[in-house]
């Protein structure tokens, strides 16, 4: 990484602190996210439907319609994977929508997004490839945690957005009270990467699954990613929850 790169990454402020068994440094975060995403990407869509009880869609497609998505609305979907939020912002906006799907892993975008009529863009959240105001609701699904600068993700998000524009969050947040996080813990942390053990066909798909739940421990409180948005100049920041775990944050242009 050239030096003015590291200056850059020095100064950014990630969702969580560095995580030594998968990074050493916060200028590696990047590479080693993009990395184990291209080699497990054949196995995150069976590994989710699993972990999830296939429920995920449903969900999100609710989730979606709570923030306020809109038939004939322009969707930018961020880290949209193999496509488990644009699929269902796509079924809301309709014909005469648009949905545009956006990841830094082309491996992830050809497992699941290819089969999708939605433009694909490779790119980074922290440097949209989009002109100003040019979304009507931007959305990132289950990878804030993921990003390597919350302040300058959410004024990318404010700048590719028109007046009145939607910034849709969804994260999976620990539960207060310390059973409930023992046990979302135990489940996350051990069951889902045995299932990932169980049913991938690459030997890094339940180390992906691990680095979920670490991150989720990790990541900053609900309360400093409200502030974030709103420090980015976006306004009516505002937190629903689902299930004691499910974060929805949602905030406009």
């Amino acid at each position: 990484m050239k030096s003015s790169e590291r200056t850059v990454a020095a100064r950014a402020h990630p969702p969580h602190p560095v995580l030594p068994r998968y990074y050493e440094r916060a200028d590696q975060r990047r590479t080693f996210v993009r990395e184990i995403f291209d080699r497990t990407a054949a196995d995150y869509d069976r590994v989710e439907r699993l972990a999830g009880f296939g429920t995920g869609s449903r969900y999100r497609r609710q989730a979606l319609m709570r923030a306020g998505l809109q038939p004939g609305m322009r969707v930018l979907d961020v880290a949209a994977g193999t496509g488990l939020v644009a699929r269902e912002a796509l079924a809301l906006v309709g014909n005469q929508g648009q949905v545009i799907g956006l990841d830094a892993s082309a491996a992830m975008m050809r497992s699941g997004l290819s089969a999708l009529p939605i433009q694909l863009v490779q790119g980074s959240a922290e440097r949209l490839p989009f002109a100003d105001a040019r979304f009507d609701f931007v959305s990132l699904g289950f990878a804030l945690r993921h990003v390597a600068d919350l302040p300058g993700v959410f004024r990318e998000f404010r700048r590719v957005l028109r007046p009145g524009g939607i910034v849709c969050l969804l994260e999976i947040t620990p539960p207060e009270g310390a059973w409930r996080r023992r046990l979302l813990k135990f489940y996350l942390g051990s069951v889902v990467p045995l299932v990932a053990r169980a049913v991938a066909r690459h030997v890094d798909t339940p180390l992906l699954f691990r680095y979920f739940w670490d991150t989720i421990e990790a990541c900053v409180p609900p309360a400093q990613v409200m502030e974030a948005l709103e420090l980015a100049g976006l306004t009516g920041a505002r937190r629903h929850v689902k299930a004691q775990i499910f974060s929805e944050y949602t905030a406009r242009r």
